[in-house]
C-alpha cells in the first residue's frame, strides 16, 4: 500500500493547523440566517432567524426576512417584510439581492410580490450557494441596505503550503473525449519477416555458428554441411537480418535436403493481435488509433489498427484485430501478452478536466476552483468520459483554474474547516 497520500494529507493538516485556515464558514442552510450589525452589516456568526427560518435583517424598526426557497422548486430568494416585528404586506416594499461570487462574478435577483404575502425572485440561485451578499430594500419609502458573507465549500490555503503538498491547478479547456475499448493481445513476428535457414543438400552438419537470441545479418554464414553428393563442405547463410528464434540442429547430426536448421526473424516490427469479444467487434474498424501497453514495465506506444481478420480464433471464439508496432527498444518480445486501448470514436467537448480533478461533496460531483489562495467546491454536470478525462456540461467556465492533483486534500481541508454544512 502506498503511504504517500496519507503522509501528504497529514503534512497538509499540520501546516494548515500551524498557519490557520482562514475559511469563514457560515451556514445558510438554504434558509439565510444572520444578524444585523451597526451600519447594516450582517455577520455570519450568531445569525438571528425569522419565523420562516430565514435570515433576519433589521434596521430602524424595519426588517426583511430573507431565505432561499427550494422545497420542491429550484432555489430562489424569498423574503417577508416587517415593521416593529409585525408582518407587512408584500406590496409595502421591494427587495433586491446582489451576489458576488468567488472571482468577482456578480449576479442580481429582484423579488416581486406574491399572493401569499411574500416576495419571490423569478431567477434561480445556482450552486454553490457561496457568495458575498448585498440586500437592498425599500419598505414604506425607507431605503435599507445590508451586506454579509454566505460562504460554503470554501477554504484558504497559502500558496507555499499548497505547493509543498503537491496541490496543482490547470485551466478548464476544450478537449476531445474518446470512445475507447480495452482489450488484451499477443505479440507475434510479422510473417514476411520470418525466414527458415535451410540445408540445400543432405549431409553431416560440421559446424553451427549461431545460437538462439543471436543477432545475425543477411548473408552471414550460420552452418557448414558436408554434402553427401560432392563430399565437399558448403556454408548455409542467413537469408535475412534478424534474431535467431529457433535452432533445430546440432553438430554431428545429419541434415536432410530442405531441413530447417534455424528460424530467423526480423523483430524490428511486430504484429499485435488483439482479441475482440462480443459486441465490441461491431465497433472495431481498420484505421482507428490503438495504444499498446507492455505489461512488464507499463511502457506504451501509439499505433493504428491495420485490419480486422475475417475469421474467428477457434479457441477463444474472438475476432482478431491486428496492428503493427515498431520494436525500437527491442524489449517487445514475440509471444508476450499486452494490453491495448482502441479508440473507435472521438467527440469534441467544450470543456474537459482530468478525472483526478473529480471529487464528491455532499451529494454533488464537484471540482475545486482556485482564485488566489481561495479554493471552492463547484458542483458540475458531467458528460462523457474516457480513460483520462471527463466532459463538463455545466458548472465551469473556460479558463477556470481547477485543482487537478491532490484534490482530495482540498476536500479534506474544507470538511475540517466546517465549510461543508448540510442543506
Amino acid at each position: 500500500m502506498n503511504a504517500y497520500p496519507l503522509i501528504t494529507a497529514c503534512v497538509l493538516a499540520l501546516m494548515l493547523s500551524a498557519c490557520g485556515s482562514k475559511e469563514a464558514a457560515d451556514s445558510h442552510g438554504h434558509a439565510e440566517s444572520g444578524h444585523e450589525e451597526d451600519g447594516g452589516h450582517a455577520e455570519a456568526e450568531g445569525a438571528k432567524q425569522g419565523e420562516h427560518g430565514g435570515r433576519w435583517l433589521e434596521q430602524d424598526g424595519y426588517a426583511v426576512e430573507l431565505a432561499i426557497a427550494e422545497d420542491g422548486t429550484p432555489p430562489r430568494y424569498q423574503a417577508w417584510l416587517y415593521k416593529n416585528g409585525k408582518p407587512l404586506p408584500a406590496s409595502e416594499g421591494s427587495v433586491e439581492v446582489h451576489l458576488k461570487r468567488l472571482g468577482n462574478m456578480a449576479e442580481s435577483h429582484k423579488l416581486t410580490a406574491q399572493a401569499d404575502g411574500s416576495l419571490l425572485a423569478a431567477s434561480i440561485v445556482g450552486e454553490p450557494h457561496s457568495f458575498d451578499v448585498e440586500v437592498l430594500s425599500t419598505i414604506q419609502g425607507k431605503a435599507l441596505r445590508w451586506d454579509y458573507e454566505s460562504h460554503e465549500g470554501r477554504t484558504e490555503i497559502d500558496a507555499k503550503i499548497a505547493t509543498e503538498a503537491g496541490i496543482r491547478v490547470a485551466p478548464a479547456v476544450a478537449g476531445v473525449i474518446a470512445d475507447e475499448h480495452e482489450m488484451q493481445g499477443l505479440l507475434t513476428p510479422v510473417d514476411v519477416r520470418v525466414a527458415q535457414v535451410m540445408a540445400r543438400f543432405p549431409g553431416p552438419i560440421r559446424a553451427l555458428r549461431a545460437n538462439v537470441g543471436d543477432q545475425v545479418r543477411a548473408g552471414q554464414a550460420l552452418a557448414t554441411i558436408e554434402s553427401n553428393l560432392s563430399l565437399s563442405n558448403y556454408t548455409v547463410p542467413s537469408p535475412i537480418s534478424g534474431v535467431i528464434l529457433q535452432r533445430n540442429a546440432s553438430v554431428g547430426g545429419v541434415a536432410g535436403e530442405g531441413t530447417a536448421l534455424y528460424e530467423v526473424a526480423d523483430l524490428s516490427t511486430l504484429w499485435v493481435d488483439l482479441h475482440v469479444f462480443g459486441a465490441d467487434a461491431q465497433h472495431i474498424q481498420a484505421g482507428v488509433p490503438v495504444t499498446v501497453t507492455r505489461m512488464s514495465d507499463g511502457v506504451s506506444v501509439d499505433t493504428t489498427l491495420e485490419r480486422v481478420l475475417p475469421g474467428t480464433a477457434t479457441a477463444s471464439q474472438s475476432t482478431v484485430a491486428r496492428a503493427t508496432l515498431a520494436n525500437t527498444d527491442g524489449l517487445w518480445r514475440p509471444g508476450s501478452a499486452v494490453k491495448a486501448r482502441i479508440t473507435v470514436d472521438q467527440k469534441p467537448a467544450s470543456l474537459v478536466v482530468p478525472l483526478s480533478a473529480l471529487q464528491t461533496f455532499r451529494d454533488w460531483d464537484v471540482v475545486f476552483v482556485r482564485v488566489g489562495d481561495t479554493y471552492e467546491a463547484r458542483p458540475v454536470e458531467l458528460g462523457k468520459r474516457d480513460g483520462t478525462q471527463v466532459e463538463i456540461l455545466d458548472g465551469l467556465q473556460a479558463g477556470d483554474q481547477v485543482v487537478v492533483e491532490q484534490s482530495y486534500l482540498v476536500k479534506a481541508d474544507i470538511e475540517k474547516s466546517g465549510a461543508s454544512h448540510e442543506h
